[in-house]
């Protein structure tokens, strides 16, 4: 029981909207985090080819003891050019009644031909460079065997004139492993588009934490700027890269496009 238990959380923590870097091997997988947040920051998956830019309307609502509901969101910007180039941000999480973009507090590139990841910040005016290692190849999570996990296929729908796929995903988790004293039930549903290689909306409902809203409008499906996938003049850049032989950091901040 325990490991099954245990395998639960890791399939729950495994399909999470909280989505850290994509896999290109596995970016055909809508389950395995073709579209990610970290801290708030969205990655996009670093192909080639597939250029595209995208608002992306992040909102949060948590149900309070009273009954009321606080709800927040986050406005932000991402891109892909033809060269695999990403550009992800992180703003500030504003009420629902902010008018505008929220403040910006990091912009996170990444450029998979010289696997380069920079994350810099307008506030300090300093931008964090260093080279990451090649991904490691991820093993897909499977559902098929865990009774505590129902994986349903929505379907094709159609999101801003781009054809997309609906899978929803059901974890179960026990009472004894959620200290709630009953079952608790944490549902996702990703809508994929196979042509950009990300989720064009998901949905992330979980009892505890409430409920989560990422949706993508105003895409382009062309390349951005290139000045979208630069530092601006005037930051200070620091070489984070670990001396050879010194164990790889933990990418608490990921960058756009990265790989865990």
């Amino acid at each position: 029981m325990k490991r099954t238990l245990l395998l639960a959380l890791a399939l729950l923590m495994a399909g999470r909207v909280a989505v850290p870097a994509q896999q290109i091997s596995n970016d055909a997988n809508p389950l395995y985090h073709p579209l990610s947040i970290r801290m708030s920051t969205l990655v996009v998956p670093p192909i080639p080819g597939l250029p595209f830019s995208a608002t992306a309307l992040i909102e949060n609502k948590q149900f309070m003891p009273d009954g009321s509901v606080a709800t927040t969101r986050n406005v932000n910007l991402i891109g892909r050019d033809s060269r695999g180039r990403t550009h992800g941000e992180m703003r500030s999480r504003v009420p629902v009644s902010f008018q505008g973009m929220p403040p910006l507090l990091e912009v996170h590139l990444f450029d998979p031909q010289t696997r380069q990841q920079t994350v810099y910040e307008p506030a300090a005016r300093i931008a964090r460079r260093q080279l990451r290692p090649e991904p490691r190849q991820p093993a897909n999570p499977s559902n098929s065997s865990n009774p505590l996990v129902k994986v349903e296929d929505l379907g094709s729908s159609t999101i801003e004139n781009i054809d997309v796929k609906g899978t929803r995903r059901t974890v179960t988790i026990p009472a004894q492993a959620n200290g709630t004293g009953a079952d608790l039930t944490v549902v996702d549903e990703y809508w994929y588009s196979e042509d950009l290689h990300v989720n064009l909306l998901l949905r992330h409902n979980d009892p505890r934490t409430g409920e989560r809203t990422v949706a993508l409008s105003d895409i382009k499906r062309e390349d951005p700027d290139p000045a979208f996938f630069e530092v601006p003049q005037g930051y200070k850049i620091v070489d984070m890269t670990p001396p050879p032989g010194a164990p790889a950091a933990n990418p608490a901040s990921g960058p756009a496009g990265s790989t865990p």
